[in-house]
């Protein structure tokens, strides 16, 4: 039975977990359901190309062959996480990345409640057209949060030519992932302070030391312990979403939502912080793996919680 958020569950397939509401929906038709002034703040992972989350390309990455997916070698005896190949995506569809940016953005904007913030996790190759659709869409945006990580993307010698131009990479080696930070604009005459009074939104928390938070977070691969909860091949550590989570409500209080919710990594986040949240996720498979995998993911214990950030 649903006793905390009834009235968003709409006629969805929904559970409840702790103070969170986790929806089977696709989150354009839920967003549109929702009345203004509904949340606070956005923390997601949205599907960067569009293409990669499409159900037959997930299925061919489930299969290891085809698609946008590439599935990368096996190195010292680890298996490393599949990737998507952004530099797959046709004029066409870029394109097609700018309307659906533009067109959430424009979806999102309205429930916001006035100076929420937005999180966004992009990548490089991609988060100037992701980031300008959501500017488009009547966001303002307020700089990029760099995480700090370094992945396998990238650094790689020309193809088929690899002996040829030895000394030669294509692309640099990714060394760190940005997340655009976007605001719904405050009312016209709102002060920070104004709409801090009114709705809770318009800034970042600070750190729980007090300083403030900061647009560069050193981070980590997710862990072996976190993909053993849970399979999703864009998983992001507990350690580093708690922080992101932790500054999206300067006050401490409201509804952070996650649209594009996955296995629920960023609800377990705010359950672990003791915000309510909302995660919306129209993939069947990742929405039935989030049961199991918030409470337990909300549990575990991070460096950072071990060294008094006592969220």
């Amino acid at each position: 039975m649903l006793t905390h958020h009834p009235q968003l569950a709409f006629e969805y397939l929904a559970f409840e977990h702790g103070q969170s509401l986790v929806v089977h929906a696709d989150c354009f038709e839920w967003l549109g359901k929702l009345p203004d002034n509904s949340f606070h703040a956005v923390v997601t992972d949205p599907p960067y190309g569009v293409k990669e989350y499409n159900f037959d390309q997930l299925e061919k990455k489930d299969n290891g062959k085809g698609g946008i997916w590439r599935i990368p070698p096996s190195f010292d005896g680890s298996i490393r996480s599949p990737l998507p190949r952004f530099t797959a995506l046709n004029e066409k569809e870029r394109a097609d990345l700018c309307r659906f940016f533009l067109e959430w953005a424009r979806m999102v904007n309205r429930p916001m409640c006035p100076g929420s913030h937005i999180f966004i996790a992009s990548n490089t190759f991609l988060s100037q057209m992701v980031f300008q659709a959501l500017i488009d869409g009547g966001l303002e945006y307020r700089g990029t949060v760099i995480r700090l990580v370094r992945t396998l993307r990238g650094g790689d010698r020309p193809k088929n030519a690899e002996e040829e131009f030895d000394d030669v990479c294509s692309m640099p080696r990714g060394c760190y992932e940005p997340w655009g930070v976007f605001r719904k604009p405050l009312l016209k005459g709102m002060k920070v302070s104004d709409c801090l009074k009114e709705f809770g939104t318009g800034g970042l928390r600070r750190k729980p030391d007090g300083n403030p938070f900061e647009d560069v977070i050193p981070s980590e691969r997710t862990s072996q312990k976190e993909r053993k909860i849970v399979e999703h091949p864009s998983l992001k550590p507990q350690s580093f979403l708690r922080k992101i989570v932790y500054a999206s409500l300067p006050l401490g209080s409201g509804v952070v939502i996650d649209p594009f919710m996955g296995s629920g990594s960023t609800i377990a986040a705010a359950e672990a912080v003791g915000y309510k949240a909302i995660g919306i996720e129209r993939y069947k498979d990742y929405f039935d793996a989030s049961k199991l995998a918030i409470p337990k993911l909300a549990e575990l214990q991070t460096e950072d919680d071990q060294l008094s950030l006592q969220i």
